[in-house]
This record gives structure tokens, sequence and C-alpha cells, in this order.
């Protein structure tokens, strides 16, 4: 193993340059420090009550496996795969660790790059003469060898904290990533769970519609045995006929919609939909209760919050980047090395080459390009703040829009339930009467298609309203009850 050895000369400028390094490590970061954007935000959830502080992007805390709240076995299994098998969740998961490792290579510019090389070559050259005019035979040439070996290091000082910046801004990037694959396993988890219910839901449309059906091929048998018995015209068995074509083509109509929901939750589990598969069970649950307060550290959690204040952040850092263009830079170089004719004499003292020395580089004209470098660089940062407080204003939106949504639709299902019960009864006097023969069957019709459509609407009303459920799960962040925050 060869051991290499700067001479005494260089050996003793060791102490001065650390000292000097040292200095410049500790050389101020030009560009202004960041500080998170006020943002204005109201006092209390107008849909929930008082009792909350202001909420600060704080996504560190863990959202937790909150679809068990809705007590469905089927829904814990299909959302335990989007983690692991949802592509766009793999997307963002890998757009963060290529974030990461652009860390690494910012903060690589704060250390010095040492590089070596060695060579061996043999050339001919023309050779001198004495006697000759100009001391140049050009009829003779020499043939000779060349052996080189050497050590290079050089290293920029971060005199101004332009690499410092670059770092900063980068890990702001990298955290703005990883909030961003937070989101998507969020959106990813919250867009199941509601195509989940929205299939369940047309589930039970399904049940009902085949009950519809059956209702409907009873109520055309007894109206036919009353026409060949001569008790009802003809017209009523064709307006029998037609409900029972119209339920069947309703229901034929549900199988699309459910198959369109079946397919989306198979691509968000990352399956083909042709293998993808469901089974028909209409829909039971109902949404777990809300808190009697709503804490702001939920909306704390909120990915997309944390993304846009992490992203203002890194343009921030930007400013300093292209602030420090206006100083002047400073390289430190040194090289040594052995370079020689003969190889025997190759590693010996009297073949050591060396040099040692700073380059200062300043530029003293540009066109005007740093300065519009810089106004870019502040447009930008003013432009992630802008899109900062936006993001906090639309959460604020969305958690309010979910809270009176379930709000209303509570007090909707309700109300239905009742309208459903009171068109059950309706239909069960009409149709006594119309066995009597005191009423015709076109009030038989009408009083089914009430009851039918009622019921059809409180399973859209009841889906609904899980996909409101779902929407308020997603808008605070996760869980409703906030978790301890998660390790870095």
């Amino acid at each position: 193993m060869m051991r290499f050895r700067f001479p005494p000369r260089i050996t003793a400028l060791r102490a001065p340059v650390a000292l000097l390094g040292a200095g410049l490590l500790s050389a101020c970061a030009v560009g202004p420090d960041y500080k998170r954007p006020t943002v204005v935000v109201p006092a209390h959830f107008k849909e929930a009550g008082d009792g909350w502080k202001p909420a600060q992007p704080n996504d560190r805390h863990d959202r937790g496996a909150w679809w068990k709240r809705f007590g469905d076995p089927e829904l814990d299994a299909l959302e335990a795969r989007v983690a692991r098998s949802n592509q766009t969740v793999a997307s963002y998961e890998a757009a963060y660790r290529r974030a990461r490792a652009m860390v690494a290579e910012a903060r690589a510019s704060l250390f010095p790059t040492l590089g070596a090389s060695g060579s061996a070559s043999r050339a001919r050259g023309a050779g001198r003469s004495t006697t000759a005019p100009g001391g140049i035979n050009a009829g003779t040439s020499t043939l000779g060898n060349i052996f080189d070996l050497s050590l290079d290091a050089s290293w920029e000082p971060d005199l101004w904290g332009r690499v410092r910046r670059q770092v900063s801004g980068a890990k702001a990037s990298a955290q703005a990533a990883g909030s961003d694959l937070d989101n998507a396993k969020l959106s990813a988890q919250a867009m199941l769970a509601q195509s989940y219910f929205q299939l369940r839901a047309l589930d039970a449309t399904q049940r009902l519609l085949d009950d519809a059906v059956v209702g409907y091929q009873k109520s055309l048998q007894l109206t036919q045995n009353r026409y060949v018995q001569g008790v009802v015209a003809r017209p009523d068995v064709l307006q029998a006929q037609t409900q029972l074509a119209l339920a069947q083509a309703a229901a034929t109509e549900n199988e699309i919609s459910r198959a369109t929901y079946e397919h989306a939750i198979a691509v968000l589990v990352g399956e083909p939909a042709s293998s993808f598969s469901l089974p028909r069970v209409p829909l039971a649950a109902v949404p777990p209760p809300l808190p009697a307060e709503l804490p702001s550290m939920l909306l704390e959690r909120r990915p997309d919050i944390a993304a846009a204040e992490r992203r203002a952040a890194a343009a921030n850092e930007q400013i300093g980047v292209a602030i420090s263009a206006w100083f002047p830079s400073l390289n430190l170089s040194a090289s040594g090395g052995f370079t020689s004719s003969t190889l025997a004499q190759w590693l010996t003292a009297p073949h050591l080459v060396w040099a040692l020395g700073p380059q200062l580089v300043a530029t003293l004209f540009d066109g005007g390009l740093r300065a519009s470098q810089t106004e870019q660089a502040r447009a930008a940062y003013d432009q992630g703040v802008a899109n900062y407080r936006q993001t906090v204003l639309a959460a604020f939106q969305d958690v309010e829009d979910n809270l009176v949504s379930l709000r209303v639709l509570e007090q909707e299902v309700g109300m239905q339930q009742e309208a459903v019960g009171y068109a059950r009864q309706a239909l069960e006097v009409v149709t006594n009467q119309y066995k009597a023969g005191t009423v015709t069957y076109l009030e038989v019709i009408t009083a089914q298609a009430t009851l039918y459509s009622s019921e059809q609407k409180l399973a859209a009303i009841a889906g609904q309203r899980m996909v409101s459920a779902v929407g308020l799960v997603k808008a605070l962040g996760g869980d409703w009850e906030v978790a301890p925050p998660r390790r870095e």
C-alpha cells in the first residue's frame, strides 16, 4: 500500500488553513431567516361550537386507523391494502425518497472534493540539435516515457450561507414531500371508504329494487286475475306491466353504478378491475359519534397544510441563495504528485510537484441576471405564502361543509324514515281498498311508487351521510383522537 506524504512546507500550512476554514464556516448567511407566515383563523368552528385553540401545522401526529371507527371488517381489510398496493401512494413514496436524497446531495457541497489520477504514456516528440539553426533539427525525434501520479483537493467555503440555505431548503422540500405522501395516503384511504359506502348504499338500493320487482309481479298477477274475472279493465293490466318493466330497468341501471364503484375500489387497492369483486351487502353502518368539542390539533395534522407551509419555507431559503450570488466566492485548492520519465525514479523526492493557493471570484457585470433571479425568488416565496394561507382557508371550509352536511343529513334521515313509514301504511290501505273494489288501480300504482321512491331516497341519504362522515375525517386530518407525535 503506497503512502502519500506532503512536503514539510505544505504540512506547515495545515494549521493556518484549518483556522481559516473554521472562520469561514462561521461566516454569516445572507438572506431573510424564515418565520412561519401568519394566518387569520376564526375563534371556533361555526358548525361545531366553541372550545378549541387556533391551529398551527403539526402533521407529525399519527392519523391512526380511523376507518376502524365504522366497524366494518371488509372495509378494514381493503384499507390495509391501500398503503402497500396503491400506485399513487407508491409514486409519492418514491418522490419522498428522492427528496431525501436531494438533501444529502445539497449537504455534500459543504465538504471538500478529493480526486486522484495516475497515468503512464510513451510519446514521440521533435529532437533538438545544437548545430542546426534555431536549435531544432527537424530530421530527428525523441522517444520517451511520462509517468504521472497526482492527488487534488478543492473546497469552496460557504462564506455567505449559500450552501446552508440550499441544505435548509432541501430539508423543507423533503418535509413537504413527506407531507404529500401522507396526504396521498389519507386521500386514497378516504376515497376508498367513500366509494365503499356508496357501493353499500347501492347494494341497499338494489335490494329495494329487487323487492319492488317482486311486489310489482304480485300486483300484476292480482290485476290479471281480476281482469280474467271481469272485475277490472285491460288498462289496469297494462299499467301493472308498465310498472314492472320500469322497476326491472331501474334494477339493471343500478347494477351499472355498483360496478363502477367496484372498479374504482379495485384501482385504489392496486388490483385489476377484471379480477376484483365484493359481495353484496346492504349498507348498515352509521357515522361514529363526534366528540363534544373538536380540538384544533386535529386540523393541525392536515398534511396539505403542512406541505404548503414547508414549501413556503423552502422558497424563503432560495432568496438567500439568490442574494449570495452578489458576493464573491472563494475556492481553496491544493494538488501534489509525482511526474517522471523513468519508472525507477518515479516516486522519489526530486520528482515531487505540488501547488497550493486560493482563488477569489466575483461577478462584476451580468446584465441584471442576479437582480432578476433575486426578484424571482422573492416572488416565489410570496406565492408560497399565499398558497399556504389559501390551503388553511380551504381546510376550514372543508371542515365546515362536512359538519353541516352531517348535521343536516342526520335530521333528513329521521324525517325520511317517517316518510317511509307513512308510505308503507298508505300502500297497505290502498291495496286493501283496491281488492275491495273501492279505488282504481292507478291509486295502487301511485302508492307503490311513493313507497319505493321514499325507500330509495332513504338509502341514498344514508350513503351520503357516510360519505360526509369520511369527508370530515379527511378534513380534520385523521382520527378524532390525537395520537402522540411520530418519530422522524
